[in-house]
Parts: C-alpha cells; sequence; structure tokens
C-alpha cells in the first residue's frame, strides 16, 4: 500500500488549499495549523492513504467537529488543543461507533475539505493508529450532517454517535428523514458550549472507494503550493487556481454590506459585493449558511449549492472563511462544478431533501448545474 507521510513543512500549502476548498467554511485555519503543529510536537506521524489502496472488506467512517463558525470565535484554540491530549471529542465518538458496530475501523475519511475538519480526522486517525483516506465526502466544505456523496447512494448516515466537549454522549441510531441527525445534533452542540464531534457514515471500503471523492486531500495540498509558486513567480494566483480546477472567474468586487446572523450552530450571512474592472456597474448577491450556497449577479441566478464558489482575495489568491467577510473587502468569486458523483443524485427525493434550497432559506430553488447557469 501506497501511502503520504504528512510533513511538518506541507501545513502552510496545505491550509491555504484547505480554506479555499471550504467554501467559506470548514473551521478556522489558525486552529487547523494548531492542531498539526501539535501532532507533530508531540511525535506522532500522519498518514494519507489513496482511497484505491483501501481493501474492499474494510471498515470505515466519517466524522468531524461540529459547531458554528462563528460560535468558536471565542475558543482558546491551544487550549482545546491541548485538552484533548486528555479527552478527545472526536476519538470518543468513533470509539462509540466501535462499540455499537462491534468492529475496528480500519480508516477516517474526511466528511469535507476545511482547514479544521482535515486535520482534525488527521489527528484522530493518528491516536486511533490507523491511515486517512485521501478523499471525502464532498469535494469542499458543506454545513450539514446529510449534505455528502454517502447518502445520495444509499450510505446510512445512522448510528451517528455525537460527543460534547463535557462528555455528554448521545447516539442518533435511526430517523425517517436525513436531516434529523443534524438538527439533533445542532441542538446538542449549542446547549454545550458552541462545539461537539460527531462519527457518522460507517461503510466498507468497497462502498468508499464507489462513493467518496477521490485524492481532494492531496489536492488541497497542490492548491496551496500553486498558489504560492503563482505568487513567487509573479503569476496571478486567481487564474492558475481556477485552470488548476477546471473553473473560471464569475464576479470581482468589493463588499458593500453583510448581514451576518449566528443562529442554530450556523452562521448565515448575506453578502452585497459592488462589481470593479469588466464587473463595474454590476452587483453580486452572495448566501452562505457557513459555506457558500447561493449567487446572484445583477438579478440573475448564477450559481446553487452544492457547486461551488470559492471566496478568493484578488492579491494573495487565498480563500477567505465567511467570517472574515467585510464591509470594503475585496474578494473575487470563482465557481466550478461539484463532482459528478454528487450531481448524479441531486434531483432524487434524497437529493432535494438533503441539498435542496430549503436547507439555507430558499426552497423555490431547484439546483441547476453552474455551467448551465
Amino acid at each position: 500500500m501506497s501511502e503520504y507521510i504528512f510533513k511538518r513543512e506541507d501545513i502552510e500549502d496545505f491550509l491555504v488549499g484547505l480554506t479555499i476548498f471550504g467554501t467559506g467554511g470548514g473551521g478556522e485555519p489558525e486552529w487547523g495549523r494548531i492542531i498539526l503543529n501539535n501532532e507533530f510536537d508531540k511525535k506522532r506521524e500522519m498518514r494519507i492513504v489513496d482511497l484505491e489502496d483501501v481493501e474492499d472488506d474494510a471498515f470505515i467512517c466519517s466524522g468531524g467537529i461540529m459547531g458554528s463558525v462563528k460560535s468558536l470565535e471565542g475558543v482558546s484554540y491551544e487550549q482545546m488543543t491541548a485538552s484533548w491530549e486528555d479527552f478527545f471529542p472526536l476519538v470518543e465518538a468513533v470509539k462509540m461507533m466501535e462499540k455499537i458496530k462491534g468492529r475496528k475501523v480500519d480508516y477516517l475519511v474526511p466528511f469535507e475539505i476545511g482547514a479544521l475538519n482535515t486535520p482534525v480526522i488527521m489527528a484522530a486517525a493518528t491516536r486511533l493508529g490507523i491511515p486517512m483516506v485521501n478523499a471525502d465526502g464532498n469535494g469542499r466544505s458543506a454545513p450539514e450532517t446529510q449534505m455528502i456523496s454517502f447518502i445520495g447512494h444509499g450510505i446510512k448516515l445512522y448510528p451517528m454517535p455525537l460527543v460534547d466537549k463535557n462528555n455528554n454522549v448521545t447516539v442518533v441510531m435511526e430517523s425517517d428523514s436525513t436531516t434529523y441527525a443534524d438538527e439533533i445534533g445542532r441542538f446538542i452542540v449549542v446547549k454545550s458550549g458552541g462545539m461537539g464531534a460527531n462519527a457518522h457514515y460507517p461503510m466498507s471500503g468497497a462502498q468508499l472507494k464507489e462513493y467518496a471523492i477521490p485524492h481532494t486531500v492531496m489536492e488541497a495540498l497542490a492548491a496551496g503550493i500553486s498558489i504560492r509558486e503563482a505568487r513567487e513567480s509573479n503569476n496571478d494566483p486567481v487564474k492558475v487556481f481556477s485552470d488548476k480546477v477546471d473553473g473560471w472567474e464569475l464576479f470581482r468586487g468589493k463588499i458593500t454590506q453583510v448581514e451576518g446572523l449566528d443562529r442554530g450552530g450556523f452562521y448565515f450571512t448575506n453578502v452585497i459585493i459592488e462589481g470593479v474592472h469588466q464587473a463595474k456597474k454590476s452587483t453580486a448577491k452572495l448566501v452562505n449558511k457557513n459555506e457558500t450556497m447561493v449567487l446572484w449577479i445583477d438579478g440573475q441566478l448564477k450559481a446553487i449549492f452544492p457547486d461551488l464558489v470559492f471566496m478568493l482575495d484578488p492579491v494573495t489568491g487565498k480563500g477567505i472563511p465567511t467570517i472574515e467577510l467585510e464591509v470594503g473587502k475585496e474578494i473575487v468569486l470563482v465557481g466550478a462544478k461539484v463532482h459528478e458523483r454528487i450531481r448524479q443524485f441531486l434531483h432524487t427525493e434524497i437529493g432535494k431533501q438533503s441539498f435542496g434550497g430549503s436547507r439555507y432559506g430558499y426552497p423555490e430553488l431547484e439546483y441547476l448545474p453552474i455551467e448551465t447557469l
């Protein structure tokens, strides 16, 4: 089996790529940096294996940190990470999954690509003595537990053990709705200070290989490297990144209005952007629910979740988290297609229930491909 051993010198490039693919969410990059450096300080080795190398009969689950990007602002990342040496909620959630299923987990796969939720899976896998898979369930970050490729292909979210920072343990065993577990989880983390960890989507290696979004972990690292090299060679990092993801620039402007609301474990924003350069005299409206959800330009719909709208700094090419959006900030929006493994089921009932516009306040919207819009 081929493995990539993550190196300390990878950290900064990795976080740049993870932040971009987080599409506004996925957690605070500074916390991801602290987590990764802590693993090296403790001399723990982080191993990443390719999706194709996972055995068909292996037992895998996903997981991550659950909470609002806004509610975590007041958390001391150093103290929280240090506390995980004694009690790591994500590791405890995975152990509860093992107890329920009666089998040891062989690999962890990230729920999403994001600057906190990917490093935290790496840290949990290392402490469990297992590798993390070079793949995820989205190819981006997404705000809710049912917003993932696996669920659209028949992989059950349940059981979902959830452990909060106070060691309260809740297990959602079954439900008639794809959204129930996330709603219960949000209620619990809000009641316990805004943060918890969950494990979910138990599956076989064969299922993982068929339904996961492949190679996304190392693609995030490669994206960070390409952006750094673009800046070092005085090339346009935004164009370099757009070409790398087969995307295109949607809008370039300056933020004139941000309406933010932390509600129910999510950070909602409506962002108004006035165009510059070729987009002068145009106006964009971007709706985020932790991550980018829907974009209009001059009143015309241009992108719908789960297609990707990357929020980039026009000078550095780095990703802009939703909590850093503020009036006066210059921003470039780059669009790209979500992976076909997700597109395949978006018009099914489970796809509409899990990903539809009702999940971010626009029930009238139905998915249309970004290239069509």
